[in-house]
Parts: structure tokens; C-alpha cells; sequence
């Protein structure tokens, strides 16, 4: 396979053009055979004609022998093309012009007519008097014609010959004049840093490059905001996981100090909500790393969602003074999905339901106003109006922030629930205080 797209190119241009000159030789090959024919027939039958009014013009009947017919030599190489006979209607020859073979040219007694004489294939019309008793054969050789026609195909090609040298450079140029805004993209990119991610300026470049411009800033645009993503990610991380290892080793050493068994013991149970921040927060960025990797999941299975609601409830921990209801009717609602983007989605939405509730409250898990739809709903203290459209940016937790979240559940939630193909919408409930979330997804027929 060919590298080079410029030489590609040139190759193509270069078959094509020839391809294109072969088939108008052989366009006019044809055609001027035919014409050719069509001239030289009708020169015959002038010729034939000619003679049989000179011949005709002698008084009385035509003497049995005339003197040799002559034909004026044609210029060039087809000198004494044309040969004539003439002969009585009782098969006696009459005349017949320099250069014409003995043997009788056609049997025809008028028209047209091929025949072999000796080798040579003769074209041959014929013209009678029966009046004066005689009949004029005039004829030409076929290979003469065929000469004729090859010689006006060679006077085209040698030109083409000479010329095909001189095409191919043009080519070749035009060729590369065409490819040079591909060559200045490249400079340009070979030019730029590593974290230079602009644009490509594309206002100059001709229609056919634009798409290939147009597909690089949006790669560029992709790359950007998936290293803005990673810096993000690692910043606040960074920042987050600062406080639970500082509380870690503050209440280690109040431990290690303390004579009281009661503070010791306060100490030991403040380490373990730090390691459960920190174990959450960790497990969390994991999670979301995976999910901004995979654009699209495609593995797609029959989710019955009670099922996973209970599975994700049971695995997470709660207070006792927190109820959690799951309604029977999701029993009958079974889901197209992905099972592991749905998990998390369902995974992180009950978490956040169930750490941001302040002191006794319940969780419920309901259908909505279709089969399609899957509400989760707590009592607790819900989001401020002003921080409603700020709720699913990863690492936001507004002022109703709980001890161990970290501003990543709804952001997970979020973005697991578009990499299964489905919709969530957040939002206070109507009714009370609290907070709704509502999935929505095609069921499964």
C-alpha cells in the first residue's frame, strides 16, 4: 500500500488522465474509420461515375481496347490508391488504369463489394452502361484504408508522448500546492507545546480539510477538559482527603494521651468515621475515573430494580432511627441497562438520601407515573433554592453539607445514569421538606 498521499494522489491523477486519453483515441479511432470509409466510398462511386461518362461520350459502341487509364497520383505515400477497370457486359476487359491487377475486381454488376485478389482485400464499386455495353469497376485496397487511419492515430499519440512528461510534472505540482494546507496544520502542531490545546485556525483552509480540522478541536476540546477533570479530581482530592488524615492522626494521638477510657474511646470512634470519609472518598474518585473513561457502555441486560434497590440497601450503612420503604409495585418494574452503571446510580443516590439526613427520617423507593420512571425520596433538610442548579457538580456539597460526604455522589449518580442510557432529574420535594431524585429509563418489553 502506498504511504504517501501525495503520491497516491498523483498516481490516481495520472491513471485517470491516461485513462481518459486512451478512451478518446479509441473514441476517434473509431470514428474517423467510419468516416474515413464513408469518404473514401464515395470517392469510388465519383471515380466510377466519372468514368463511365467519359467512356459513355465516345460515339457509337466502345471500341474493344482503349488506351491505359491513368489516375493522378495523390501526394504523400497513397499514390495510385484508386485502380480502374473496364469491362464489356460479355466479361472482355476494356481498360484498365496503371497499377490495376489483371484479375477482374468484382463480379458485382453495380454497387459495392469486398473481395481477395492475390493476397489483398479490395474494396471495389462497380458502375454499368448496358446501353453501350460496358462496365466500369473502380476499387482500393482495405489496407490502404486501415494505413490511413492508423497513420492519423499515431500523429495523436506521438504528441501525447511528449506531452505526458510535461502533465505528470504539472501533476505533481498541483498535487502538492493542493496538500499544502495539510503540511501548515502539521507545522503548526509540531510547533506547539504539549499543553497547548487551542484551536486550530480553520478559516483559510479549504472545505475538504475543515472536517479534519473541525474533528481535531473537538479532540483538542475533549483532551482540555479531560485534563481540567484530572486536575480538578486530583486537587480536590488532595484537599479532601487532607481532613480525615489530619483528624486520623489528631484523635490517634488523643487516643495514645488520653488516662480516660472514655476519651480514648471517642478518639477510636472519630478515627473510624475519618477512615470512613476517607475509604468513601477513595472508593468514590475510583469510581468516577472509571465511569470518564468509558464514553458509552453497550452491555446492556434485564435489571429487576426491586431487586437491586434491596441489594444496595442492604450493603449500606444507616442509623437506626432511619427508615428505609421500598414499594412492592417495583417488583413488576424491570429495566434495559446497564446492571453496573444502574448500581452505582441507585448506590449513590441512597447514600446521599441517607448521610444528609439529620437525626430520625425515611427513605422511600417508588415508582413514578410510569413504568418507566424510579423515585428515591428522604425527609431531610433538602438544598437550598439558590445552590439547586449547582447539585450533581462534582465535589459541590453546599451548606447543608453532612460529615462524610465529599460533593461526588449525585456527580457519580449523574453520570451514571447518562452512561446507562437513561435521564435524572433533581429537585426538593413539593410536599415537605426533602430531597427527590427521578430516574428515568426505557423498561424492558
Amino acid at each position: 500500500m502506498i504511504g504517501s498521499l501525495r503520491l497516491r494522489l498523483f498516481l490516481v491523477l495520472l491513471g485517470a488522465t491516461g485513462a481518459v486519453w486512451i478512451a478518446a483515441v479509441t473514441w476517434i479511432y473509431a470514428s474517423s474509420q467510419r468516416e474515413l470509409e464513408h469518404v473514401l466510398d464515395t470517392r469510388l462511386q465519383e471515380a466510377a461515375r466519372m468514368v463511365v461518362s467519359l467512356v459513355g461520350s465516345m460515339e457509337g459502341h466502345v471500341p474493344e481496347t482503349l488506351p491505359t487509364l491513368s489516375t493522378p497520383p495523390s501526394p504523400g505515400n497513397y499514390e495510385r490508391q484508386l485502380s480502374c477497370q473496364v469491362w464489356s457486359v460479355q466479361g472482355r476487359m476494356i481498360a484498365r488504369s496503371g497499377g490495376a491487377p489483371e484479375q477482374k475486381l468484382s463480379d458485382q454488376v453495380s454497387g459495392f463489394s469486398e473481395r481477395q485478389i492475390d493476397g489483398e482485400a479490395w474494396r471495389v464499386y462497380a458502375a454499368e452502361d448496358a446501353e453501350k455495353g460496358f462496365r466500369v469497376l473502380v476499387g482500393d485496397r482495405l489496407g490502404l484504408r486501415d494505413r490511413l487511419v492508423t497513420d492519423l492515430i499515431k500523429g495523436l499519440m506521438w504528441p501525447a508522448l511528449l506531452i505526458a512528461p510535461v502533465l505528470g510534472l504539472l501533476i505533481w505540482i498541483s498535487v502538492g500546492r493542493g496538500l499544502r494546507p495539510l503540511q501548515t496544520i502539521a507545522s503548526d502542531l509540531r510547533c506547539r507545546d504539549a499543553d497547548d490545546m487551542s484551536a486550530v485556525d480553520a478559516s483559510r483552509t479549504p472545505s475538504e480539510v475543515k472536517p479534519l480540522t473541525q474533528a481535531l478541536n473537538a479532540l483538542f476540546d475533549k483532551v482540555a477538559l479531560a485534563r481540567r477533570h484530572e486536575r480538578e479530581i486530583t486537587a480536590f482530592a488532595a484537599h479532601e482527603l487532607r481532613s480525615p488524615l489530619t483528624a486520623l492522626k489528631t484523635q490517634a494521638q488523643v487516643a495514645l494521651a488520653a488516662n480516660d477510657p472514655a476519651v480514648s474511646r471517642a478518639a477510636l470512634q472519630q478515627i473510624l468515621l475519618a477512615v470512613d470519609r476517607a475509604t468513601r472518598l477513595v472508593r468514590q474518585l475510583l469510581t468516577l475515573a472509571r465511569l470518564d473513561t468509558h464514553a458509552e457502555v453497550d452491555d446492556r441486560a434485564r435489571v429487576p430494580m426491586r431487586a437491586l434497590i434491596e441489594d444496595v440497601v442492604r450493603a449500606t450503612p444507616r442509623a437506626d432511627d432511619i427508615e428505609v420503604t421500598i414499594d412492592d409495585d417495583l417488583r413488576h418494574v424491570v429495566w434495559s441497562g446497564n446492571r453496573e452503571c444502574l448500581e452505582l446510580a441507585i448506590r449513590n443516590l441512597h447514600e446521599n438520601a441517607v448521610q444528609y439526613m439529620r437525626g430520625a427520617g425515611q427513605v422511600s423507593w417508588r415508582t413514578g407515573d410510569t413504568a418507566a420512571t424510579v423515585l428515591v425520596e428522604d425527609t431531610g433538610p433538602g438544598v437550598a433554592a439558590d445552590e439547586l442548579d449547582k447539585i450533581g457538580q462534582r465535589f459541590f456539597r453546599g451548606r447543608n453539607k453532612s460529615v462524610v460526604g465529599s460533593g461526588l455522589g449525585l456527580a457519580i449518580a449523574s453520570l451514571a445514569v447518562e452512561r446507562s442510557g437513561a435521564g435524572l432529574q433533581l429537585a426538593n420535594r413539593s410536599d415537605r421538606s426533602g430531597f427527590r431524585a427521578e430516574i428515568t429509563l426505557r423498561p424492558d418489553r
